[in-house]
């Protein structure tokens, strides 16, 4: 009997857009095991090192011995266990928020977040370059969505126009990312605030790859440029090393979510190890030990980019570092020859991003050494030298 999707399959490697899994043997950090090779890691979003830190063991570890590994059933049916609790209170209070809610993961948060808060009457006015669980859950709305260019506001304004003139009883939603997690730039968001604020829309600004990066405490970039946004989204699982995400806001939308957000209802709850490792993150962040880790990361940010890309005379806005090659196999072709010598960068492709934009993102960590830095960039000179890309 023929195999299911196998033509399918075929037609993604003839691409190069098929993807496997790749074992790892070691926890994350600088330098991991894959399948029994040493590679310096560049692929990981664990920004500040914490996934293996020991705070976070001992937090992890306390936890599990007072409340085991499974919570059981979702936390309206079973119960909410004490660490989940605490963790929404922890969030809250850094963030600044009245209230806040944690689910399973970051796409968890916002494809339970997005339909419930927006429905077929409502518009959702959304940066083309959002995060695809911000997109899947724009679509599971039903709401009319409207689909600005990357950061363009003149665009955002016009949609912002259309959805007023067109339902001017909707409830409008501006979408988008503080930092976009393939190009690691950052969004402007003080005209985002200023163009919501006018039409009397709702923004939910998604800070995944800022929070502990950017801002004070590592709070994310509405808390550096001194904004707010009446819906707040994040995760758990980047700079905080641990998993899951959030949403923070009202008190009332936080209780809506409780009620509607069915990714939070109808999912058990995460054990309450994890929610005590990002208890623990989240203490870290608030520390004079924090800030020394979040400032030995920029000093590797600054670097990197004065080695990688500081022609574009461009500041640098995050830790991640988009390097396009082009096409998918190109792609593939310069990540396998970074790999044999030592380096574990991903390849990026389609439908991560564009057709045709193909890249290698790396990633720096507080962990990563000037020699790993200065290796890594000598390597892709020499790499571009012998494809002939310069």
């Amino acid at each position: 009997m023929d195999e299911p999707f196998r033509d399918e399959l075929d037609q993604l490697r003839a691409r190069s857009l098929l993807r496997r899994l790749r074992e790892i043997g070691s926890a994350q950090g600088p330098n991991v095991e894959l399948v029994g090779q040493h590679l310096v890691n560049f692929s990981s979003n664990d920004y500040l090192g914490l996934a293996a830190d020991e705070r976070l063991r001992a937090a992890a570890t306390h936890a599990i011995e007072q409340f085991g590994v499974g919570a059981g059933a979702s936390r309206l049916v079973s119960g909410t266990q004490s660490p989940h609790v605490a963790l929404e209170r922890a969030i809250a209070k850094w963030k600044n928020a009245p209230a806040a809610i944690a689910f399973n993961s970051g796409y968890a948060a916002a494809v339970g977040t997005l339909p419930a808060i927006a429905g077929k009457n409502d518009a959702i006015v959304i940066d083309k370059l959002a995060h695809a669980s911000l997109i899947d859950g724009a679509r599971l709305s039903g709401a009319s969505i409207r689909v600005f260019p990357h950061n363009h506001l003149g665009k955002l304004e016009g949609h912002l126009e259309w959805a007023r003139r067109e339902k001017p009883q909707a409830r409008v939603i501006v979408v988008t990312e503080s930092v976009f997690s393939m190009d690691g730039d950052r969004a402007p968001l003080r005209e985002i605030v200023e163009l919501k604020s006018r039409f009397q829309a709702l923004l939910l600004l998604d800070e995944a790859h800022a929070v502990g990066v950017i801002g004070p405490n590592g709070c994310g970039l509405a808390a550096e440029e001194k904004l707010s946004a009446d819906i707040q989204m994040g995760t758990l699982s980047k700079a905080l090393g641990a998993a899951g995400g959030y949403i923070c806001g009202s008190t009332s939308l936080i209780e809506w979510l409780t009620n509607r957000a069915r990714s939070f209802i109808y999912s058990t709850a995460p054990p309450a190890t994890v929610a005590a490792a990002a208890i623990a993150a989240i203490e870290f962040l608030q520390t004079s030990e924090g800030e020394d880790r979040r400032r030995a990361l920029w000093k590797n940010i600054e670097l990197l980019h004065q080695l990688l890309v500081s022609e574009t005379n461009r500041k640098p806005e995050s830790a991640i570092f988009p390097f396009i090659v082009g096409q998918e196999n190109d792609a593939m072709n310069f990540a396998h020859a970074l790999q044999k010598e030592g380096f574990f960068v991903p390849a990026i492709r389609y439908p991560s991003v564009a057709r045709g934009s193909a890249r290698l993102r790396i990633t720096l960590t507080a962990g990563h050494t000037e020699s790993q830095i200065r290796a890594l960039v000598d390597s892709i000179r020499r790499l571009e030298r012998s494809s002939g890309r310069h």
